[in-house]
C-alpha cells in the first residue's frame, strides 16, 4: 500500500474522527491464507495487513484515536492509529470533506502515455462462460493447445519463402482490411481471455473497452481484481490467458495456410499469423506494463513492481549525480535497480523506435503523419525534460549538493548543444512514386513536403514496400524542380494495391534510369546531410507548419 502521509493544512477534525471515503470497500479474503484487499473506485486494489483492514472497516467519523485503539483492542495503541489514519489519508482512502466530482468512469488516463474508454463491464457476461472454461481447463486441452502454437511455428518455416514474399509485396485492399480485421478480432479474444480466467478463479473484470498504448490504438480488461486471488500462481494464469488464446489462434491461421496453394488469401493468414506471433512475444516483455510484466509482477508477489522498481533506479542514478542519501522501495533486492533504469528506459525506447521505423511512412501521410511525428517528438522530449527536473527535485530533498546540480546540468546542456551542432545525419524525403496510363512515370509527395529539398537531378530510389519488408527495384532522377498538382492512389504511399482513395500530392516527371517492377510504390530522395538540430527541425517539426 502506498505510504505517503496526510498532507499538512488538512482538516483536523477529518483526521481525528476518520471516515473511509465513498468509494473505498474492504474485500476479506477469499479463503485462507489469501490477503485482505483494499479498493479505491473501480481499478485500484491496495494489499493491506489483517489489523489495518480492520482499522478501515472501523472508520465511521463518530470515533477519535483513543476510541477506536479500545474498540480494536492489542496490539494498536492511539499512536499506533494516528500514525495509520495519516498514512490512509495521505493514500486518499478517508473523507476529506471535498465536495467529490464525479468523474466519467467510461475514460482512464494512465500514466505515462495511455487513454483507455470503458465500452462494457463485462462480469455477468464472462460469468456465463465459466462451464466453458471449467471444460477446457484440463490437460489434454493444454497439450492440444500447445501443439497448435507449436505446429503454426513449423508451418511458418516450412512456408518461408512464401511469407517472404508476402512480408515484401503490397496485399490488396480487400486483404490488408481482412489482416487489420483478424489483428482486431484477435485482440478481443485474448482480452476475453484475461477476463474470463479471472472470472473462472472468482475474480470479477471490471471492464472492457479500447485504448490508446504509447498512441498505438488497441483493447483492454481490466483484471485488477486479481490481487484478490489467493495464490500467485492464478494470477499468472490471469496474465497469461491472453496471450495462451493468442498464439492458438496465430497457429491455427498458419496450420491453415499450409493447406492453402499461392494465394491472396494465404499471404493474407501468413501475415496475420506472423504479426499475431510478433505481438504475443511483445506482450511477454516485463518493461512495460503489459502481460509479462503482469504475470512477473504476480510471480514474485509484489505489488507496483515496476513503479518501486522504477523509483530505486532514479533514486540510485540521482545519488550517483546528485548526491544525498535515499530509501530503497525494494530492499534486498539487488536487481531492482538494473530492472527501474530498464523499464524507465524502454517507453523511451519505443517511443525513439516507432519514429525510426514508422517516420518514412508517415511523412507520406501528409499533415496526418507531421502530426503524429510532431507529437511523437514532443513526448520523447518531455519525457526526458520531466525525468531530470524530478531527479533534481528528488536531489534536493535528499539533501544533495546544490553545486554538484548545477555543474551536471550545465555538463548536460553543454553535450546536448555539441552534439545538436556537431553531429550530422543523412535527411531523406520520403514519398511515393505513379507510372501514368501514358508511360510517365512521376514522383508524388503530400502537400506538406518541403519543396526546397527537391532539386532537379536529385537521385531517387524506387521501391517496392510490403507491410514489413521493401526492396528497391528501380531508380530515376528528378527531371524537373517545378512540381504539378496531381492526385495519387493511396498505393503510392501505403503497403496496398488499388487504385482507390485518390489524395492530392505534388507532382515531379522523373527520368527513369532502371524501370521499377511496380505500377506505384515507395520513392526516397536523398536529400544530402545536415546537422541534428536542422535534421530534426525540418524532419519533425517544419511538416506541422507547411
Amino acid at each position: 500500500m502506498p505510504t505517503k502521509t496526510a498532507p499538512a493544512g488538512g482538516d483536523t477534525a477529518l483526521i481525528d474522527r476518520p471516515r473511509t471515503a465513498p468509494d473505498v470497500a474492504v474485500h476479506e479474503p477469499v479463503e485462507d491464507g489469501a490477503p485482505w484487499v483494499v479498493q479505491r473506485g473501480h481499478h485500484q486494489h491496495f494489499r493491506v495487513a489483517p489489523d489495518l483492514a480492520r482499522l478501515i472497516r472501523t472508520l465511521d467519523g463518530t470515533r477519535d484515536h483513543a476510541e477506536l485503539a479500545q474498540v480494536l483492542g492489542p496490539p494498536w495503541t492511539s499512536g499506533h492509529v494516528d500514525t495509520a489514519v495519516r498514512r490512509l489519508a495521505g493514500s486518499k482512502l478517508l473523507d476529506d470533506g471535498r465536495p467529490r466530482r464525479r468523474k466519467a468512469s467510461w475514460v482512464r488516463f494512465v500514466p505515462p502515455l495511455t487513454v483507455q474508454f470503458t465500452v462494457v463491464r463485462p462480469e455477468r457476461v464472462l460469468a456465463r462462460l465459466v462451464p466453458v472454461i471449467s471444460a477446457l481447463a484440463n490437460r489434454a486441452m493444454a497439450v492440444v493447445a500447445a501443439a497448435v502454437a507449436v505446429g503454426g511455428i513449423l508451418a511458418l518455416a516450412l512456408l518461408a519463402p512464401a511469407l517472404t514474399g508476402a512480408l515484401g509485396r503490397p496485399l490488396p485492399l480487400a486483404a490488408y482490411l481482412g489482416v487489420v480485421a483478424g489483428v482486431l478480432a484477435t485482440t478481443v479474444v485474448h482480452e476475453i481471455g484475461h477476463g474470463a480466467v479471472l472470472t473462472y478463479y472468482g475474480g470479477r473484470p471490471s471492464r472492457m473497452g479500447v485504448m490508446l498504448f504509447y498512441l498505438s490504438p488497441a483493447f483492454f480488461c481490466d483484471v485488477s481484481d486479481g490481487w484478490r486471488l489467493p495464490h500467485p500462481h492464478q494470477r499468472v494464469r490471469v496474465a497469461l490467458a491472453g496471450i495462451t488464446t493468442q498464439t492458438v489462434i496465430a497457429g491455427s491461421a498458419a496450420l491453415t495456410a499450409l493447406f492453402l496453394g499461392p494465394t491472396t488469401l494465404r499471404d493474407a493468414l501468413l501475415v496475420l499469423a506472423l504479426t499475431t506471433y510478433v505481438s504475443g512475444l511483445v506482450n511477454l516483455l516485463p518493461l512495460v506494463k503489459l502481460d509479462g510484466y503482469i504475470a512477473l509482477m504476480s510471480h514474485l508477489d509484489i505489488p507496483h513492481l515496476r513503479d518501486r522498481a522504477m523509483t530505486d533506479g532514479r533514486r540510485w542514478l540521482t545519488r550517483v549525480l546528485f548526491g544525498g542519501r535515499y530509501e530503497r522501495e525494494l530492499p534486498g533486492r539487488s536487481w531492482s535497480v538494473p530492472y527501474g533504469l530498464a523499464c524507465a528506459a524502454f517507453p523511451l525506447y519505443i517511443v525513439a523506435g516507432a519514429l525510426a521505423l514508422w517516420s518514412d511512412l508517415l511523412q507520406r501521410l501528409g499533415p496526418v503523419g507531421a502530426w503524429m511525428l510532431f507529437l511523437g517528438v514532443g513526448y520523447l522530449l518531455y519525457r526526458l525534460g520531466a525525468g531530470y527536473v524530478r531527479a533534481c527535485r528528488e536531489a534536493r530533498a535528499a539533501g544533495g549538493r546544490p553545486w554538484r546540480t548545477v555543474a551536471v546540468t550545465a555538463v548536460v546542456a553543454g553535450a546536448a548543444t555539441a552534439a545538436a551542432l556537431l553531429v550530422q545525419l543523412p535527411l531523406a524525403v520520403s514519398g511515393g512514386y505513379v507510372t501514368r496510363a501514358d508511360g510517365r512515370t512521376e514522383l508524388v509527395l503530400p502537400t506538406s513536403a518541403d519543396r526546397s529539398l527537391i532539386r532537379e537531378g536529385a537521385t531517387v530510389e524506387l521501391i517496392t514496400s510490403g507491410l514489413m519488408t521493401r526492396r528497391q527495384t528501380g531508380s530515376a532522377t528528378v527531371a524537373a524542380a517545378g512540381p504539378a498538382e496531381s492526385t495519387a492512389s493511396i498505393s503510392a504511399f501505403l503497403p496496398v494495391r488499388t487504385d482507390a482513395l485518390p489524395s492530392p500530392v505534388l507532382a515531379y516527371p522523373l527520368s527513369v534510369g532502371e524501370a521499377p517492377e511496380d505500377r506505384t510504390g515507395t520513392a526516397r530522395i536523398d536529400a544530402g546531410t545536415r546537422p541534428l538540430w536542422d535534421w530534426v527541425l525540418t524532419k519533425y517539426i517544419a511538416p506541422v507548419w507547411r
